[in-house]
């Protein structure tokens, strides 16, 4: 909004999981290696994080995007080799793709757990228990057990928030 200030540009974000996609740490090494930048090193380090953190936006579009379509359609080619395992048997091949195609849905999986765990703690982080559907219950729940409705004072019970 108008109100807040310009904390300069976002900082870079990793998740975790990234590490556990085959060919994340040599994609890193290559591009960090390739990138030419002359200056002192202060300037130097600020343009290579720039300029990696722009190569793993793309990266993560091509290598992580679209994971639940990715272990949908795994799991379709999972349910044609089952159901054609069943009628006949299957061919090497074909029960190495079978066993191919389980470990990758494992595989896709846990990364996309993974992600969608890191997100939602990063969203929690963010946005705190102020949104929170169960943090405002517990409030609740407090508001009225810590609430006097009735109280007895000399023998005498008095009910309502006048007589109190």
């Amino acid at each position: 909004s108008a109100n807040e200030e310009d904390w300069g540009p976002r900082p870079s974000r990793m998740l975790k999981c990234w590490r556990d996609v085959p060919g994340y740490k040599l994609f890193v090494k290559d591009k960090w290696n390739s990138f030419q930048v002359n200056g002192w090193g202060g300037y130097v380090l600020k343009e290579k994080l720039k300029m990696i953190k722009a190569a793993l936006k793309d990266w993560h579009i091509a290598h992580v995007q679209n994971l639940p379509s990715r272990i949908e359609s795994l799991k379709d080619r999972l349910s044609v080799l089952d159901q054609k395992g069943e009628e006949e048997d299957l061919s090497g091949i074909e029960l190495d793709e079978l066993h191919g195609v389980t470990a990758d849905i494992q595989s896709l999986s846990r990364l996309h757990t993974s992600i969608s765990w890191q997100q939602s703690r990063s969203r929690w982080l963010k946005e705190g228990d102020a949104n929170s559907k169960f943090f405002h219950s517990v409030l609740a729940g407090r508001r009225r057990r810590n609430a006097i409705s009735v109280i007895q004072v000399g023998g005498v019970t008095l009910e309502g928030v006048s007589p109190i």
